[in-house]
């Protein structure tokens, strides 16, 4: 009886597995294998690929609120693939600025620990979903996680980096000197990466405070199940 329940379950497993908005997470995740397999190799093609790659994540969404095929292993896939993605380019950058290896490490920790983080307090506090923050009380979680405004931060970290990646000449420069040399030959990359700087100081700051709110959460969580009898 057990294993033809188990067979059963695992019959209507597939289906999810095939969703459109999944469908696309699997083609994301394999642009970023071929990306990063050529990104010491051919920008041009690591560039595309990756920003299509970083297109597709709003395509997901879109198709699984249209479709009505939106699914806790389609949130978690869309997830992991984004910071995968950002670590790994981050890594990346690393090599390609040896002099601000530990910058670049510091913003990848503080990425991982700040959505791990955000996640697990979600889970504690039995929501559905790690944006919402209704009951939050900080005022810039709540306007970071309106739609556009974190769609304009999110985007404008992730183009930074691509912007830094695409500027990378000699593993030797710093960030500093590659952007004051861009800023001197007024680069069209240099006017959007000064565009996109303030979204991406606005998303490392929330990084910071979501740390702090969601560990509020944990320890919360703590003091309350301390008191139950």
């Amino acid at each position: 009886m057990a294993t033809e329940r188990g067979r059963d379950l695992k019959l209507k497993s597939w289906p999810i597995y095939l969703y459109v908005p999944n469908l696309i997470g699997y083609a994301r995740i394999l642009a970023n294998i071929v990306a990063f397999g050529e990104c010491f190799a051919n920008k041009k093609l690591f560039t595309a690929l990756y920003f299509v790659s970083f297109v597709c994540d709003e395509l997901d969404g879109r198709f699984a609120r249209m479709l009505n095929q939106a699914s806790t292993f389609g949130a978690v896939l869309d997830m992991v693939t984004d910071r995968v993605s950002t670590a790994a380019l981050l890594v990346v950058l690393s090599h390609l600025y040896k002099p601000c290896f530990m910058f670049f490490l510091g913003m990848l920790a503080l990425d991982i620990a700040s959505h791990w983080l955000q996640m697990y307090s979600t889970f504690l506090s039995s929501k559905t979903s790690h944006k919402d923050v209704k009951d939050n009380k900080s005022w810039l979680m709540k306007a970071y996680y309106q739609r556009l405004f974190m769609g304009y931060c999110c985007v404008s970290a992730e183009v930074l980096y691509l912007i830094l990646y695409e500027l990378a000449e000699s593993p030797s420069d710093s960030v500093v000197k590659v952007f004051m040399a861009a800023l001197n030959q007024k680069s069209p990359l240099m006017l959007l990466g000064l565009l996109a700087l303030p979204g991406w100081a606005i998303k490392q700051i929330v990084n910071v405070v979501q740390i702090k709110t969601a560990a509020d959460t944990c320890v919360l969580y703590d003091l309350n199940r301390s008191q139950r009898p």
